[in-house]
């Protein structure tokens, strides 16, 4: 079967920027997977996505005019049903093989197959492969289907009566397989060999592809376009890298902004522009938002890390003549950063902690209240916390920062950059005269935001953001705002996922449950709460299992110890080692097994059963063997626990299999003696607190 190479192109108006990169992979990944379904094109057919502002294209490797017949078997019925007693077919047969486009000739070819109960008709024929125009419009129109498009467009063909929905209004459809025009129609368009590059700087309009693999090319030296998104960005990013050398400085690193510029431009051509060296007194953050987030610039900082007063403008434009370009950008940049510097010194004119009031009238939810309300509820936690971890001190430190830490919130600057809260308020913190410890705390108290994010940097800050997330998670869990599935309104997972990385990195000596505990009793006056510390718990240890396996700890592994609900997090990495190291132990998977077969006979009994042995009660060797190892084992492996080395705790362990084997191949646990049950029953109850004080090893069973 002789094959070509295929070029599609969608040729539309500036597509969303943000959802670009998206779209080109979703269209071209699509578009390739139904032509492989079709049979037109093979398995190791090659796929280039290209994306610019007003195109979406895909080329497809080794693509077939025609698909190959496919043979079809199709099950008809019971021989019995099809055929009478003379062989002859039956009208519910002959109907059948009608609505199939066959007749009764075909029924003395008719394959017969046991299917086990009965024999069964099958009728064998080959359906005629699809030809390209009809495999690639079927293509086309399930990849536009597919396009991650969160809203659309309705808008009115040229005849001016029909109406289409779109993501942006289509211009143009591109289909060349070689040389050859594949004949579509899509969105009120037909296909051809023309599209347009660049609105301002194309050589040639319109452009005309003579083959599919001229496509990127032609649209470089005719169009003035970098049609693939991945060359334009790495032709954008050189740009920037040069520039910034050139000015003497380094662009601010940021993946997403490069993305949407990427997506904002089809030829790149990066400008050095400059601001008053005034606004730097302005706190850097503040100016680097708004160049990024409403000029789409690249801020440049010096070696140090500070913001320069220069700048990177990524133009869709390259005149002989830069000048109007850059000073135009730069005149649209100044009252930009004036507004920041207005914004942050009419700030400054009031404390934070006058603006703590305020925070009464700013609701936070309507069934805990006001900002302010929580603020009093965080307060109170943070203080309790502080004192446990390292007394007065901290928690009147701690106390302080929480109730200052939401009063940023009612600034101008994060009233008009949100992504500023605690940023600005640790620069008032400090205008007034605050510690750094409580500065500081301001900020990281939303710490960590993200996956990756940093801790906060001192004990108040890390004890501020504890107490922050707890009441999070202990109010909303106590409303009932539970997530669910991929719902999760309130990022609780994250809060989770925040409050074990404090408490397991920072190594902090709190118990999960009396921070449950302390947290919930900061809600004693809000009406209709209820305690939901058992559920938040689960969700937590949730939370820390799915971490622990993306670490690389294995399945069972996590099991063994979180299964355990270890109360202080901090001593997970220790306990897991010990279980990684246990387990390598030639003794491990005897002793996960017994330890399983112990779990399972506890759980039968139903009455309680306590870990102790009368010595008098043991008859057989095995089980005085058992005991006898026990009262040696035991204390070995609680004094390495109790120093805090579970490695060797759970190894001393070691020493028990063979007594334990011994004990399940001689001894009847459920004796007839009521005593003597009890008292083995004991004997087990205290064998599986032994082995079970690190980890669960039966989770190492396989």
């Amino acid at each position: 079967m002789t094959t070509k190479n295929l070029l599609v192109e969608l040729f539309v108006e500036e597509l969303p920027p943000k959802a670009l990169k998206k779209l080109g992979e979703v269209f071209a990944q699509t578009l390739a997977q139904h032509l492989k379904n079709a049979g037109l094109s093979g398995l190791t057919a090659a796929v280039t996505a290209f994306a610019s502002p007003r195109r979406l294209a895909a080329h497809v490797t080794d693509v077939a005019a025609v698909a190959a017949d496919k043979p079809v078997v199709q099950k008809l019925m019971p021989v019995a049903v099809g055929l009478d007693a003379a062989g002859n077919a039956t009208p519910a047969l002959l109907k059948k093989l009608a609505a199939l486009g066959a007749d009764a000739a075909c029924v003395a070819s008719l394959r017969r197959e046991n299917d086990g109960k009965a024999d069964i008709l099958f009728y064998d024929s080959m359906a005629k492969g699809a030809t390209l125009a009809e495999g690639l419009q079927k293509a086309l129109e399930a990849a536009l289907a597919a396009l991650p498009i969160p809203k659309v467009m309705t808008y009115q063909l040229q005849d001016g009566w029909s109406s289409v929905n779109f993501v942006r209004p289509a211009h143009g459809l591109v289909a060349l397989h070689g040389t050859d025009v594949v004949p579509l129609a899509i969105l009120g368009l037909t296909s051809g060999r023309e599209t347009h590059g660049h609105r301002f700087e194309a050589a040639v309009d319109p452009v005309v592809l003579n083959n599919a693999d001229e496509y990127a090319a032609k649209l470089a030296s005719d169009g003035a376009v970098i049609a693939s998104f991945a060359e334009r960005r790495a032709e954008i990013a050189r740009q920037l890298a040069a520039a910034a050398d050139t000015a003497g400085g380094k662009p601010i690193d940021d993946d997403a902004l490069l993305d949407e510029v990427t997506a904002l431009v089809e030829r790149p051509n990066v400008l050095i522009g400059q601001f008053e060296e005034e606004f730097l007194t302005v706190p850097q953050e503040c100016l680097i938002l708004t160049m990024k987030a409403n000029q789409k610039y690249f801020p440049l900082l010096d070696a140090a890390g500070k913001l320069t007063n220069k700048f990177l403008v990524v133009s869709n434009i390259s005149p002989e003549d830069a000048s109007a370009v850059i000073g135009g950008n730069e005149r649209v940049v100044r009252p930009r950063l004036a507004d920041a510097k207005f914004f942050f010194d009419q700030d400054r004119k009031k404390s934070l902690e006058s603006r703590v009031i305020g925070l009464s009238k700013v609701v936070y939810h309507n069934k805990l209240g006001t900002q302010g309300e929580r603020m009093q509820r965080v307060a109170a936690i943070a203080r309790a916390i502080g004192q446990q971890l390292a007394g007065e001190g901290l928690a009147l430190q701690a106390e302080q920062a929480a109730v200052l830490a939401k009063a940023d919130l009612l600034t101008d600057m994060v009233g008009e950059f949100p992504e500023l809260q605690g940023i600005m308020g640790r620069y008032y913190a400090l205008h007034d005269g605050l510690a750094a410890d409580i500065a500081d705390a301001i900020e990281d108290h939303y710490k960590p935001r993200f996956a990756g994010d940093s801790l906060p940097r001192g004990q108040v800050g890390t004890v501020v953001a504890l107490a922050d997330k707890l009441e999070t998670l202990v109010g909303m869990f106590g409303i009932g705002q539970i997530p669910t599935g991929d719902r999760d309104p309130f990022a609780l997972r994250r809060h989770a996922l925040g409050t074990i990385r404090m408490l397991a990195e920072g190594n902090l000596d709190l118990p999960l449950n009396s921070l449950l505990t302390v947290a919930g009793s900061a809600f004693a006056t809000v009406q209709g709460f209820k305690s939901a510390d058992r559920e938040l718990a689960d969700f937590i240890y949730d939370r820390l299992a799915g971490s622990l396996r993306e670490q690389g700890y294995t399945a069972q592994e996590v099991d063994a110890v979180v299964s355990q609900r270890p109360q202080r997090l901090g001593d997970i990495p220790k306990r897991l080692a010990a279980v990684r190291a246990f387990a390598a132990l030639p003794e491990a998977a005897a002793l996960a097994a017994a330890n399983k077969r112990v779990s399972n006979i506890l759980k039968k009994v139903e009455d309680s059963i306590d870990a102790w042995v009368d010595t008098a009660l043991l008859k057989e060797a095995a089980e005085i063997a058992l005991h006898a190892a026990l009262v040696d084992v035991v204390p070995q492996a609680d004094a390495a626990f109790d120093t805090g080395d579970y490695t060797e705790s759970l190894q001393a362990l070691a020493a028990l299999r063979a007594p334990v084997d011994a004990f399940f191949d001689g001894v009847m646990v459920n004796a007839d003696d009521p005593a003597l049950r009890a008292n083995r029953l004991g004997l087990l109850a205290k064998l599986h607190l032994a082995m079970n004080k690190v980890a669960d090893i039966s989770k190492l069973s396989a």
